[in-house]
């Protein structure tokens, strides 16, 4: 992931400048068009299919040997984009993918919208390893506390193999660029706390971090 975060270029200072962070956050947690296709002080600025999320795709792929008829659930999967990459990846793939967005969900990409569901991740409505694959992807770190902690043990619960990734900081520069930057982000970790909570509610899958260098 950090390859794909690492190509944007961010101004810290003109985000927390240029528009009041807590009105810009209250909007963004609407979930909205704002959020995903608004201004890019909500959120995004426009996500649109470009392709970006294939090589993340392949590299999930090859890394967890996913194949035909393998059962993948992407919890925060927004529009869907790497689902559908790796159903291009991996022909025959099962997909589901769940998002509190229900903007997200109804502007997905179309193939795979069928396969997507408006569901919070703190509770997810399926059978314990239901899936060969988890995947949560600059989501969890959007809950309080209590909810990320259930979303946790639900996506060890529901998975076989289990990848998640979140915002976090290692030194003082990057937490205060975590904080110019994120406006939806409730749960503001350090590296060695994050690892903490998932020693906790007995999270044994694989995780990795987003940095703000």
């Amino acid at each position: 992931m950090s390859s794909l975060h690492n190509k944007t270029k961010r101004d810290y200072l003109g985000r927390v400048n240029e528009f009041p962070k807590a009105e810009a956050a209250k909007i963004a947690k609407k979930w909205g068009y704002d959020y995903w296709d608004g201004d890019r002080k909500f959120g995004y600025g426009g996500m649109k299919y470009d392709g970006r999320w294939r090589p993340v795709a392949e590299t999930i792929a090859e890394h967890y040997n996913l194949k035909s008829e393998d059962k993948v659930l992407d919890v925060g999967c927004g529009k869907g984009f790497l689902l559908y990459e790796l159903t291009q990846v991996v022909p025959g793939i099962e997909i589901c993918g769940v998002d509190i967005s229900e903007y997200a969900i109804e502007h997905a990409k179309e193939e795979v919208k069928p396969f997507l569901r408006c569901e919070c991740a703190s509770y997810l409505p399926f059978k314990d390893k239901e899936f060969d694959l988890v995947l949560s992807i600059n989501t969890l770190h959007n809950l309080y506390l209590p909810g990320l902690w259930e979303a946790l043990i639900e996506i060890e619960r529901v998975g076989k193999q289990k990848y998640i990734c979140v915002e976090s900081y290692r030194n003082e520069e990057e937490k205060v660029n975590l904080l110019y930057w994120q406006i939806t982000a409730m749960s503001i970790f350090e590296k060695r706390d994050w690892e903490w909570l998932f020693e906790k509610v007995g999270f044994v899958g694989d995780f990795s971090f987003i940095y703000f260098s």
